[in-house]
């Protein structure tokens, strides 16, 4: 046991400063959250893609702690990346739309309740949105018919927001 008595230490303070970023992450974005008028902002995939680098990160420092040699770690992270790497390329449009979602959480020309209009010359849409998730975002019309749409997509469509629901508060 003593003989590891540094990895151990090592360990632990990882674990600690890792446990400290989920808190001070979980902090930040329920500050954002408040400071946000709108009550209703779907903060959970935020924190779960941040968490999910923060915990790689982590799990990589541990095992450079424990010795594990650096070419062989290099070299299976490699054909980790490879293989997540095609498969993305695969469905990069998963990517992109995780991508999106956190742009649109944080600066989002709309938020959830506002009434908004697709300028799309193929497909113009008018409604209100319902929520915003992690890959998609839900649109109710006013005729009760909800279309469900990439957060990539909306990203790429210029989109006017009819009416705000900061406006209706005032």
């Amino acid at each position: 046991m003593w003989n590891h008595l540094a990895q151990i230490l090592g360990t632990i303070i990882v674990i600690f400063i890792a446990v400290g970023l989920k808190i001070g992450l979980r902090v930040i974005v329920n500050k954002y959250r408040s400071s946000n008028p709108q009550p209703n902002v779907n903060a959970t995939f935020v924190t779960r893609v941040i968490n999910l680098i923060i915990n790689i990160t982590a799990v990589i420092a541990i095992m450079i702690l424990w010795g594990v040699e650096t070419e062989n770690l290099v070299l299976a992270l490699g054909s980790v990346f490879t293989v997540i790497g095609v498969a993305l390329f695969a469905q990069w449009s998963i990517l992109s739309n995780v991508t999106s979602g956190i742009i649109l959480f944080f600066s989002a020309p709309f938020r959830v309740g506002d009434f908004i209009k697709i300028l799309d010359k193929d497909m113009p849409i008018e409604a209100t949105v319902e929520d915003i998730f992690t890959f998609y975002t839900h649109l109710r019309t006013k005729e009760g018919g909800l279309h469900i749409f990439p957060n990539s997509l909306l990203l790429q469509k210029a989109i006017a927001v009819i009416e705000s629901k900061d406006d209706v508060k005032k």
